[in-house]
């Protein structure tokens, strides 16, 4: 039971991570478009390193063991790309509102942590975002809160099988799951932002944007939770069949991939400067290594 308990913890940790998003968003005064492009590169780094020589690896070796080969190289394979299907369909089915890792400028977050800050011009912003030369605001209260929340949710749904892999992970190596969980929670930390500045300009109520940052990186814990009633339920208690596992583990390898490649790294490039992108996901893959090597 401990061990569950350890997994549900380290997937609350990540979800939450949204949460240390908005705070930033309130409390900083600039934003350090370099450490943001650094720390988003090093998360795309864990998780590529960790998924091709952690995961895909473990899923392969319980696969072949009840397969066979090379039926359980076949099996591995295919859901590592099952895994990228289903987290591409719900990209296609259920699409952000905006880049949940794309950060507000300075002149748009200015009032969130400054009182007497003025409030941007939301029509010039508009109409300079019309012309494509930037930013996320747009003119209207009622269209800021439908943004907001359209974006929570997306995010929330987004964050669903994250959840999952952080907890199932955790569940079979801890060491692995602190590993997925610290570039979860990093990756979390722009969505977060992307919740609660756009909330916050409808309401003007800097605790509802909080609150609803906060939600939706709940959605982390709460895929822990079915997974784990799912175990209950389906095996009758805590161990998961080998084969299950294992495919389990190719799909979780499939959706850090994915998300790492079609969210991580363009975010990462955006912001950077010069070999901050590759600094970062380089130094994400040697810190991950080394971890690793060393809780063995």
């Amino acid at each position: 039971m401990t061990a569950v308990w350890t997994a549900f913890g380290l997937t609350l940790f990540a979800g939450l991570a949204t949460g240390i998003g908005s705070a930033i968003a309130f409390t900083a005064k600039r934003t350090n478009y370099r450490f943001l492009s650094v720390a988003t590169g090093f998360s795309a780094g864990v998780m590529l390193y960790v998924s091709f020589i952690e995961i895909f690896s473990k899923g392969r070796d319980a696969l072949v063991s009840v397969y066979g080969d090379p039926w359980g190289y076949w099996a591995n394979v295919g859901s590592f790309f099952a895994g990228i299907l289903v987290i591409g369909l719900i990209d296609a089915l259920i699409p952000e509102a905006e880049n949940p890792h794309e950060v507000h400028s300075e002149m748009e977050t200015a009032p969130l942590h400054d009182p007497s800050a003025p409030l941007p011009d939301f029509e010039a912003i508009a109409r300079t975002r019309d012309r494509g030369l930037g930013t996320h605001v747009h003119p209207k209260g009622t269209r800021l809160m439908r943004m907001g929340l359209f974006t929570a949710l997306a995010i929330g749904i987004h964050n669903f099988p994250e959840g999952l892999a952080t907890f199932l992970a955790a569940l079979q190596d801890p060491a692995l799951g602190i590993a997925i969980a610290i570039a979860i929670a990093l990756h979390n930390i722009p969505e977060g932002i992307s919740v609660s500045v756009p909330i916050f300009y409808a309401t003007g109520d800097r605790k509802k944007a909080f609150v609803y940052s906060m939600l939706s990186g709940l959605a982390e814990p709460v895929g822990a939770g079915i997974a784990y009633a799912a175990m209950r339920l389906f095996m009758g208690g805590d161990a998961i069949p080998g084969q299950v596992m294992g495919f389990l583990f190719g799909g979780v390898a499939g959706i850090m991939v994915y998300i790492s490649l079609d969210e991580l790294l363009p975010t990462s490039r955006a912001y950077g400067q010069g070999h901050d992108s590759l600094l970062g996901l380089l130094a994400g893959m040697a810190i991950m290594a080394l971890s690793l090597l060393l809780m063995r």
